[in-house]
This record gives structure tokens, C-alpha cells and sequence, in this order.
């Protein structure tokens, strides 16, 4: 089952890591717009994703790789936390409060999800 858990977080951090660059605007549209440089951060992190990613595929790199996923999912709470406390009813969904709240759930459980993995 850990195999299983492993092979699916690993994939899914190198499919979002590759989106960061093949979609960008995306990702940049969920950068605070008090954070500096959304564009170069979007590409780092996409960039931090896929490696995270390969090395939670790799067995004798998935602990450091589940690691390092965690903390970097862990860092962008910042985003979801931001869109929940300028939360509009007339934006877009992940913009609203319901929105952030579900992405804040979904992003705890992908920490979760890196952690005991790492562990």
C-alpha cells in the first residue's frame, strides 16, 4: 500500500510540477499579489514540485523526497491562507471562502499525505 501511496503522490507532484509550466497563469493567479516575482516563483516551484516528485518515485530517495514535498506543500498554505482572508462572494470559486477553505483541507491533506510517507 505504501508503494501505491507513493507512486501516486510522486506522480501527482511531477504532473503539477510540469503544469506550473505549461499553465502558468494558473498558478500565478493563486500567488498573493503581496508576493513579489509571481512569475519566477511559479517556476521554481513547479520546478521544487517535479523534483520532489522524482525523488518520492525513486525508493532509496522517497523519504527525502516525501520530506521535502511536505515542507513545500506546507509553504503554500501562505496562498490559501491569503485567498481565505481576502475572500470575495463574487470571484471565482477558489477565490471565495468556501473556495479557500477547501484548498486549505486539500492542501493539509496533501501534507499529510507527504508526511507519512516521509516518515
Amino acid at each position: 500500500m505504501e508503494t501505491i501511496a507513493a507512486m501516486a503522490l510522486g506522480c501527482l507532484l511531477v504532473g503539477a510540477g510540469a503544469m506550473h509550466w505549461i499553465a502558468p497563469g494558473y498558478f500565478r493567479s493563486l500567488v498573493p499579489g503581496w508576493m513579489p516575482w509571481a512569475g519566477p516563483l511559479v517556476a521554481v516551484t513547479g520546478g521544487l514540485d517535479a523534483a520532489a516528485g522524482a525523488l518520492v518515485l525513486v525508493p532509496g530517495t522517497r523519504a527525502l523526497g516525501a520530506a521535502a514535498a511536505a515542507l513545500l506543500i506546507s509553504g503554500y498554505m501562505v496562498s490559501h491562507v491569503d485567498a481565505l482572508v481576502h475572500a470575495r462572494g463574487d470571484a471565482r470559486f477558489l477565490d471565495t471562502r468556501a473556495g479557500a477553505l477547501a484548498r486549505i483541507a486539500v492542501n493539509a491533506v496533501y501534507v499529510a499525505w507527504a508526511a507519512a510517507l516521509a516518515l
